[in-house]
């Protein structure tokens, strides 16, 4: 299991090992069948190399998930992330290997820049409501920025849905989470529209795969197991879109 932590010196996702290392060589074991023969066999980890923008907009929701709750932030937590929007604005417009560490082209997945959205949204909430002290105007401009460009670049007219990345008609089930996080309302029709297609082209029974995998894309051999937290993403989908039945039946 490793630790993920954003370091602002360098526009990077850091891991860490268990015992602190910082060197994560990634190696195949090429001897080794692996689980029902799920190969390759691998350990470090090739992310600890990669740029993954979609970081900051957890960090910032884990925040004000928290203050929500009434778990005070104090001062030293709200410097720290004050820190960590400077940075992001400086890193925002970048290319990243997202949210499922590609191992193909870094892109500008739409997930991502998702989650640039949720991040200013955040810190804007965390003034508003918390009475944090920030650059609140500056960072609504920025939210309301990066909507347009996530609605206008995100969004492809002939594939019916958000795709994966920017100009890309790859599904991503990733993009489930629009409405949870805010972006756009659960019975909006461009959210209706990707929960169809997702659905469609994704889902098997009551499982969803994360993409098509290509290796084009990913780095990766074609094919791939449904990944569960996409299948409850799903559900709070449905729910968000008033098909709360329909939630229930695939739990």
């Amino acid at each position: 299991m490793w630790w993920a932590i954003a370091e602002s010196r360098k526009p990077a996702r850091i891991l860490y090992g268990l015992g602190g290392e910082r060197e994560l060589p990634e190696l195949e074991l090429d001897w080794l069948a692996g689980y029902e023969e799920s190969q390759p066999v691998r350990i470090g980890n090739a992310a600890s190399k990669q740029f993954q923008l979609d970081v900051y907009g957890e960090v910032m929701s884990a925040m004000c998930a928290a203050s929500d709750a009434g778990m005070a932030s104090n001062d030293f937590s709200w410097a720290v992330m004050g820190q960590v929007m400077k940075h992001l604005e400086k890193v925002m417009d970048k290319a990243d290997s997202g949210l499922w560490e590609m191992r193909g082209p870094e892109r500008h997945f739409t997930f991502s820049k998702v989650m640039v959205w949720v991040a200013f949204d955040r810190a804007v909430r965390m003034v508003e409501d918390h009475g944090r002290e920030g650059p609140v105007e500056h960072w609504r401009e920025l939210r309301d920025t990066v909507h347009t460009e996530i609605c206008e670049q995100g969004w492809n007219e002939e594939a019916g849905a958000f795709t994966q990345y920017y100009g890309g008609t790859a599904l991503d089930a990733s993009l489930l989470v629009l409405p949870s996080v805010g972006f756009l309302p659960g019975d909006d029709p461009r959210v209706l529209s990707t929960l169809e297609k997702i659905q469609e082209h994704l889902q098997d029974g009551c499982f969803v795969d994360r993409y098509e995998t290509t290796e084009d894309v990913d780095g990766l051999p074609p094919g791939e197991s449904s990944f569960l937290a996409c299948s409850f993403w799903m559900v709070t989908a449905l729910a968000y879109a008033g098909r709360v039945d329909e939630a229930r039946s695939l739990v």
